[in-house]
């Protein structure tokens, strides 16, 4: 049939073209791309299932979280004791407030000297500057843990035990993070901060309008990782804070201890009062730690 024979609407049909469902020459079901899911979705509720375990038996009471019974629901039902119990044994309400005052501080200063430090080691030409970034990257691989003993002894040393700044400061430092970003500081076009300093700008000025702006997706991933890391940080603030009014969230509720020996109800409460924070900033920003991951290599951290 001619298209000259097509009524309007038949021609429209015809000459629209078809939209692929897939990308050209791939196979829209191969068994690879099945499989691959298949693995990963098993994985994925393989991680789930203690997380979901550790809910359930924190709405357990103390007899049926001990029994043994693999049920979901315990024989006396769903019940908030351990929660309540947690609450009233111990001071949660300070203890968060304390993670969340640490865990913003360290984020805003690993952040400020982390971009400063990347901005350097990419556009300023300095003495020794490649040999300190091979030290920058070196210190990458060294386990945290390998300084923990010289870490105390110079907070020791500066009274700083029991302190906010004993707690805050050795977690600024960050090599991986300055690695990071002065890898997308990099990628940014150098004739933008021409531009800038032919209109009179300042290094400064460059770094602040210029930079920044153009970095706030790597900033913004970067920022949400470091407050994870820092909220979840259990052994310095542990070693470093004996005042109980001065602990975090996952420290304190490590003193809230049943004179009754282990208390398996209240043990899952304290690890889900723990998560939830951290659950609730997943949710929120969960594209930008997605697009972290993704973009920037924190995955292979």
């Amino acid at each position: 049939m001619s298209t000259a024979t097509l009524t309007p609407t038949e021609a429209v049909v015809t000459a629209t073209p078809r939209r692929r469902s897939h990308l050209p020459g791939q196979k829209p079901f191969a068994p690879l791309r099945v499989a691959a899911f298949l693995v990963l979705l098993l994985l994925a509720i393989g991680w789930l299932l203690p997380f979901l375990w550790a809910v359930a038996t924190a709405f357990k009471t103390e007899p049926d979280a001990a029994s043994g019974d693999p049920s979901w629901i315990g024989a006396s039902g769903p019940t908030v004791d351990a929660f309540t119990a947690i609450l009233s044994q111990g001071n949660v309400y300070t203890w968060a407030f304390n993670s969340l005052w640490t865990a913003a501080a360290v984020t805003f200063i690993t952040l400020t000297i982390s971009a400063l430090a990347a901005y350097a080691f990419s556009r300023l030409d300095f003495a020794g500057r490649k040999w300190l970034f091979v030290v920058i990257l070196a210190s990458i691989v060294v386990p945290p843990q390998v300084l923990i003993i010289p870490l105390f002894y110079q907070m020791l040393a500066f009274n700083m035990i029991d302190t906010y700044w004993g707690l805050i400061l050795p977690q600024v430092v960050a090599p991986a993070m300055v690695f990071i970003l002065k890898r997308f500081f990099d990628a940014i076009p150098i004739e933008l901060e021409d531009a800038a300093r032919v209109d009179g700008a300042s290094r400064l000025r460059i770094f602040w309008s210029v930079v920044l702006p153009l970095s706030r997706p790597i900033l913004a991933s970067v920022a949400i990782f470091v407050f994870i890391a820092a909220w979840n940080n259990f052994l310095w603030p542990f070693l470093v804070i004996n005042d109980t009014t001065l602990m975090t969230l996952p420290v304190g509720l490590q003193t809230v201890i049943s004179a009754y020996g282990v208390q398996y109800a209240q043990v899952m409460a304290q690890a889900v009062l723990a998560a939830l924070p951290l659950i609730v900033i997943f949710l929120i920003f969960q594209k930008q730690i997605v697009k972290g991951v993704a973009t920037s290599g924190f995955g292979g951290q």
